[in-house]
């Protein structure tokens, strides 16, 4: 039997940087991606089968249910594999407020479950395709983003806030059922991390500011730190630490 990690989200940020920490302790690479070109693509996988293992991009709407089911139909054919690590990294949402002042640019109910969907919802959809295809077996790990943004709120942010805490509640409910199976479900929530999913975010730069002067370490966090800790608690046969929110910030969130 061969490990893999799916990845979804991975061609860029936090997802990208995953799989190339995963590759690199020799598990095989399943991303799934949307948007970024070709040529971004050969150079990730070209970087992550240096590493000797086997890489396979899909280039779909992670939302898109006979897309998903196809992914899952491409899993099993690749023989007598386990999904150890599946990582939810999906940052598609709507960034605008609940209200302002002319009321033409705001959250509408269209935006608020397209958001949902994509960003929590999906990591549900995915979890039961994987288990029901027989692919996560015991040991297996999985990890949903999440950022202090599910209990905490900004502008402009109402609809991701939503969907991260959507997202944690999500996971402790896969925990929670797949524990008897010896699989875990973890989020993990990054301090302010400087990615394109960032950058779209209004008034960025004052969070950055933040983060750089509360954070005790002194710096943002970088996407190699999940990465990091992805793979060592995903590589893990241990599955007692479930059901989690697991802080990989350098100590922002607890800082006053």
């Amino acid at each position: 039997m061969s490990d893999w990690a799916v990845i979804l989200g991975a061609s860029s940020g936090i997802g990208a940087a995953c799989a190339k920490e995963l590759a690199s302790k020799g598990m095989n690479i399943f991303g799934v991606y949307l948007r970024k070109p070709k040529d971004h693509i050969q150079a990730l996988s070209e970087e992550l089968e240096s590493y000797g293992v086997k890489v396979v991009f899909k280039k779909m709407s992670a939302t898109n249910e006979e897309k998903r089911k196809d992914a899952i139909d491409e899993l099993k054919s690749l023989g007598d594999i386990r999904v150890k690590v599946f990582v939810h990294s999906l940052a598609f949402g709507a960034l605008k407020p609940v209200f302002d002042s002319e009321l033409k640019n705001t959250l509408n109910q269209k935006n608020i479950e397209m958001t949902l969907d994509v960003m929590a919802n999906s990591l549900i959809y995915w979890a039961q395709d994987l288990y029901n295809g027989r692919l996560l077996k015991k040991g297996s790990q999985v990890f949903g983003m999440t950022s202090s943004g599910g209990h905490r709120q900004w502008k402009a942010y109402g609809a991701i806030s939503m969907a991260k805490a959507g997202l944690e509640s999500a996971s402790r409910q896969l925990a929670f059922e797949l524990a008897p199976f010896g699989i875990a479900s973890n989020t993990i929530q990054a301090g302010v991390t400087d990615t394109p999913a960032l950058r779209k975010i209004p008034n960025n730069e004052s969070m950055i500011e933040k983060s750089l002067s509360v954070n005790p370490s002194g710096r943002l966090t970088l996407p190699e730190d999940v990465a990091h800790i992805v793979s060592m608690v995903g590589r893990s046969e241990e599955s007692w630490l479930t059901g989690n929110n697991i802080r990989v910030d350098g100590g922002e969130d607890i800082t006053g």
